[in-house]
C-alpha cells in the first residue's frame, strides 16, 4: 500500500537531490479558467523519473555490482543520473525502440547500456536475468513501492503549489507516475489518465477489470509503451483514477507545437500527452473546473522536434 505518510517521508529523503519544479498558469482555447501546468520536464535527467530513482537508491544498499534497470529511456536516464550522483555503478537495459536522444542521455551519465529486445518487456527480462546473476540492486521503472512513493512526491509538491485543483491530467505508460499521484490525492482531486490510442494499457485494463497485455506502437511508445500496467498502480487506479481518455499521435504533435510556440517548452511526445487531451478536446472540463496538467518529459532529439514545424 502506498500511503500519504510514506510519500511525505520520500519527499524529505529526496529533497536534497531533486528539483522543486515550477507551475505556470496558461489559457487554453475552449477552457474557461486558467490551466495549471506542472513543469516536471525541468526535473533532473529530463523527467519525473528522477524522483523514484533517488527514493529507491537512497533506501537501498548497492554493492560492487551496483544497480540495474530496464527502461524505455527516461527511467534509465534518471537511474543513471541518480547512480552517478550517489557513486554507484549502473547498467541500463533499453529496448531497440528507445529514442536515440534518451540513449545518449543515459550514456552521458556514465552508465553501461545494453540495448536489446523489441520492447520494454524484452529488455526487462534481460535485466532480471542480469540481476539474478550478479546481485545488482533492481530499480523497477514503475511497479515497485519506492518508485511509486517517489513519483507521488510530485503530487505532494503540486498540492502545495496549486491547492485548489479539481482535476489533474496525467500521461500513463506503466503507471508509476499516475499511481503515485493518485495515492497522494486519494480521490480528493479527480485524476484523469491520458493514453495514446496505440498505447491504451490502463484503459484496456480498467475495461477488462484486470491487467491485460496490449500491443503498443506509435509516436510515444518509447515512453508510454509498457505492454501491461503495474500491479501496484492498478490497485490504486481502480479506486482513485476516475477516468482514462485516449488521444491520437496528431493530437500529441499539436500539443508539442503549442507548448513550444506559447511557452518555448521542448517536450517529448509522452511529455506532451496529458496536455494533448485538453487541447484536442479528449477531455472537456466543466465551466468552473480548475484543471492541472503534468508536463512530464523533455527528452527528444532536436532534429526530430524541429520536424514538427516543417510541415
Amino acid at each position: 500500500m502506498i500511503t500519504r505518510e510514506a510519500i511525505v517521508s520520500a519527499a524529505s529523503r529526496i529533497a536534497p537531490h531533486v528539483r522543486r519544479t515550477p507551475v505556470v498558469d496558461v489559457m487554453v482555447e475552449g477552457v474557461a479558467r486558467p490551466v495549471t501546468l506542472k513543469l516536471e520536464l525541468l526535473q533532473h535527467a529530463g523527467s519525473f523519473k528522477s524522483r523514484g530513482a533517488f527514493n529507491t537508491l537512497l533506501g537501498a544498499s548497492a554493492g560492487a555490482a551496483g544497480v540495474a534497470t530496464a527502461s524505455g529511456g527516461n527511467h534509465g536516464a534518471a537511474v543513471a543520473y541518480a547512480a552517478r550522483q550517489l557513486g554507484h555503478k549502473a547498467r541500463i537495459f533499453v529496448p531497440e525502440i528507445s529514442s536515440p536522444a534518451k540513449v545518449a542521455r543515459i550514456a552521458s551519465y556514465g552508465a553501461e547500456i545494453v540495448q536489446k529486445g523489441e520492447n520494454y518487456n524484452a529488455a526487462l527480462a534481460l535485466c532480471e536475468a542480469y540481476i539474478a546473476e550478479t546481485g545488482a540492486v533492481s530499480i523497477h521503472a514503475y511497479d515497485a513501492v519506492p518508485t511509486l512513493e517517489g513519483q507521488g512526491t510530485l503530487a505532494r509538491e503540486l498540492e502545495d503549489q496549486a491547492p485548489n485543483l479539481d482535476t489533474l491530467l496525467v500521461a500513463v505508460g506503466g503507471g508509476g507516475l499516475i499511481g503515485g499521484i493518485a495515492a497522494w490525492y486519494q480521490s480528493g482531486v479527480k485524476v484523469v489518465g491520458v493514453e495514446p490510442h496505440t498505447c491504451n494499457t490502463l484503459h484496456a485494463a480498467l475495461a477488462a477489470g484486470d491487467r491485460v497485455p496490449v500491443k503498443t506502437s506509435g509516436l510515444a511508445a518509447d515512453s508510454l509503451g509498457a505492454t501491461t500496467v503495474g500491479r501496484l498502480m492498478f490497485e490504486i487506479a481502480r479506486d482513485h483514477v476516475q477516468q482514462v481518455v485516449l488521444i491520437s499521435d496528431e493530437d500529441i504533435r499539436n500539443a508539442q507545437r503549442k507548448l513550444w510556440r506559447d511557452m518555448q517548452l521542448v517536450t517529448e511526445p509522452g511529455g506532451a500527452a496529458a496536455f494533448a487531451a485538453l487541447l484536442s478536446g479528449a477531455y472537456r472540463p466543466e465551466k468552473d473546473e480548475r484543471v492541472g496538467v503534468v508536463v512530464c518529459g523533455a527528452n527528444t532529439p532536436m532534429d526530430v522536434f524541429a520536424q514538427l514545424f516543417s510541415a
